[in-house]
């Protein structure tokens, strides 16, 4: 498969030559807690290897830096989360978007849960202002959330040196919907002592090169109808600020 375009890697003329017939890509991920046994980018490491994915496989994208700050107030309880908040986030996301208009289109990739409000917000803003905006996430068990198995195996694929998986232990097992009232309004620390929703016993890499490979063909579908040359159109538009 062939490298991905990076925007990190070209310069402005590179970029103003194929812009026009482009899709910039962003992954969106977070810096926050997941567990005594995960990395805080855990979101960001899953967004970024699915999004380079799908550049590797579409020559018509290119894959930007990715955003490592999200909406990740309700980890606070657990301390080096960092988070910037929905309202910022949804700025931050809206303002990436008007700046790339030298592109077809901007399409996000989001691998944290907490960034799906301002997202969502975010490209219907850009939307109503006449660009071609996307996004796309993963789906996932309702009661394997966060740092269970799922997330564990796939940084077993990702980056396997960053896994504590003698400390991995069992958090809240409940679905999610279950959950959420009293995780929206005391924190994930009132659900979960370890910060952990889901049960990472069994993790394994094989578990998550599965995982990984059907998210991948899960965005590349998605991604089809990003295509330069269809859809709705775009105005630009100077960005605020």
């Amino acid at each position: 498969m062939p490298e991905p375009r990076r925007l990190a890697e070209q310069t402005w003329p590179e970029t103003a030559a194929t812009a026009g017939r482009s899709v910039l890509v962003v992954p969106v991920g977070s810096t926050e807690q997941h567990g005594p046994h995960l990395p805080f980018t855990v979101d960001t490491d899953i967004a970024l290897a699915l999004a380079e994915r799908l550049a590797a496989a579409r020559p018509w994208v290119v894959l930007a830096p990715p955003v490592h700050y999200g909406s990740s107030g309700e980890h606070a309880g657990f301390p080096g989360t960092l988070s910037i908040g929905q309202r910022a986030t949804e700025l931050l996301l809206t303002e990436l978007g008007r700046s790339a208009d030298a592109f077809a289109a901007v399409a996000f990739v989001s691998a944290h849960g907490g960034n799906a409000v301002p997202l969502r917000r975010a490209v219907a803003r850009l939307r109503a202002e006449g660009r071609r905006a996307h996004f796309w996430e993963p789906a996932g068990e309702p009661g394997d959330s966060h740092a269970g198995r799922a997330e564990t195996s796939a940084m077993l694929v990702l980056r396997p040196e960053a896994v504590r998986l003698e400390r991995a232990e069992a958090g809240d097992t409940r679905p999610l919907p279950e959950v959420l009232p009293v995780l929206r309004r005391a924190g994930l620390r009132a659900v979960t002592a370890n910060g952990v929703l889901g049960d990472p016993v069994g993790a394994s890499a094989a578990a998550g090169d599965s995982l990984l490979d059907g998210w991948a063909a899960d965005l590349l579908t998605a991604s089809a109808r990003w295509r330069p040359g269809g859809g709705e159109g775009r105005r630009p538009a100077a960005p605020e600020g």
